[in-house]
């Protein structure tokens, strides 16, 4: 009687085969790992230029040029903008947040309202690879609002 499957019991090579077949899962998990933690270090790059420029604000006061600066220098990340623009207005504090009113006009309680400054700032993302059907690259932004006065 001739065995049909002679080979079929042998399993010298078996995890070698079974590593190259597993390897393409293993980089992909690799690299979806590494580009997410890419976008997180650059999403914390703009939180820290927002930051900046607020600090900046909070020292020297309202100057959209210096804020801008601080923004975009805050960091050796390149491609940061103050975009929009950092602006100034009054408003009044509510429970829904800061209501924009003329700075001649009075809040509830007759309290004079407060000046603000509207700091924000935008990265564009690039992924390390393409991923299709992924509406990648994307734009990573941050604002803040602080009161001075």
């Amino acid at each position: 009687m001739v065995r049909m499957f002679k080979f079929s019991r042998r399993v010298e090579g078996s995890a070698a085969i079974e590593f190259g077949l597993a390897i393409p899962l293993l980089l992909t998990l690799l690299m979806g790992a590494v580009e997410v933690g890419y976008a997180m270090y650059e999403a914390m790059q703009v939180y820290n230029s927002v930051e900046a420029g607020m600090l900046y604000a909070a020292k020297h006061g309202f100057n959209a040029t210096g804020i801008a600066n601080a923004v975009v220098n805050a960091t050796s990340t390149t491609g940061i903008t103050a975009t929009p623009a950092p602006v100034q207005f009054c408003g009044c504090p509510s429970a829904a947040g800061i209501t924009t009113i003329s700075c001649s006009s009075t809040c509830t309680g007759n309290v004079t309202p407060g000046q603000y400054v509207r700091i924000s700032a935008a990265l564009n993302h690039t992924t390390i690879l393409p991923y299709p059907g992924l509406d990648l690259p994307t734009t990573l932004t941050a604002q803040s609002v602080l009161r001075l006065n």
